[in-house]
């Protein structure tokens, strides 16, 4: 499966950068910032600004078997990197 990463870096609630990427298998600017959105409202950073300046189209790549599932069952999956719980 080809896979689209998004690029996104959100001022969280304390006011530190959360940097993490939005894959899905749709490339589609509006469906990452809300795919972003509901990854953060499940952690308690649903206040957090989303937009396409935070959450920006990277590249499209293959996918790992476990990225596959989680977006076969959720439709995105967040690959966490700085300031990420």
């Amino acid at each position: 499966m080809q896979i689209h990463v998004y690029d996104t870096y959100v001022k969280a609630k304390d006011g530190h950068v959360m940097h993490f990427d939005v894959f899905t298998d749709v490339r589609d600017d509006k469906k990452a910032i809300e795919f972003a959105k509901q990854w953060l409202s499940s952690i308690g950073e649903e206040g957090a600004t989303v937009t396409s300046e935070e959450c920006r189209f990277c590249h499209s790549q293959k996918a790992p078997d476990e990225v596959i599932e989680a977006i076969k069952q959720n439709g995105y999956f967040i690959y966490k990197m700085e300031g990420c719980n």
